[in-house]
């Protein structure tokens, strides 16, 4: 990966709040001509650096008002359980992300459901379906004081 220069760095932070910005406003914000920042972008995209562009929606007007966190703990541990609860969970719509962490628990799922009887169809399907899932635990949220997707570079 080529070192990420100042330019880079503020073209990042900007894309970041705003992935529609055009080229043009782009570069007149971070001080170069159209072609060199166009450039910049196309080898952070081949570099992997920026992973994609997206819209960020409303969840409540969609009708998905509860998120939940789920840990779940696994009876057994082996690169294979783990390659099938990876795939298992990435079929569920219901989750937004899904984590293998250190601790007591194996695995940390964040998902966003309509209502406590769609919660309640998920954590069986995931209990059921992932293997050597023994116990959950889980936490739904009251309020979402804060969401972010911006990280600092």
């Amino acid at each position: 990966m080529h070192e990420l220069d100042k330019i880079d760095r503020k073209i990042l932070a900007i894309l970041q709040r705003e992935a529609r910005i055009p080229i043009t406003e782009l570069a007149a914000r971070v001080g170069l001509s159209p072609t060199p920042v166009s450039e910049r972008v196309k080898r952070l995209e081949q570099e992997r650096v920026i992973t994609g562009y997206h819209a960020h929606l409303n969840q409540q007007l969609l009708g998905l008002r509860i998120l939940v966190f789920v840990e779940l703990r696994l009876s057994k541990k082996s690169a294979e359980i783990f390659d099938a609860v990876k795939r298992e969970l990435a079929l569920v719509p219901e989750v937004l992300e899904c984590h293998l962490v250190a601790g007591e628990f194996d695995y940390l799922i964040k998902a966003r459901i309509p209502d406590m009887q769609n919660y309640r169809g998920l954590l069986g399907r995931i209990l059921l379906k992932l293997p050597m899932a023994i116990e959950s635990r889980s936490y739904v949220v009251m309020e979402e004081v804060k969401e972010s997707h911006i990280v600092e570079v």
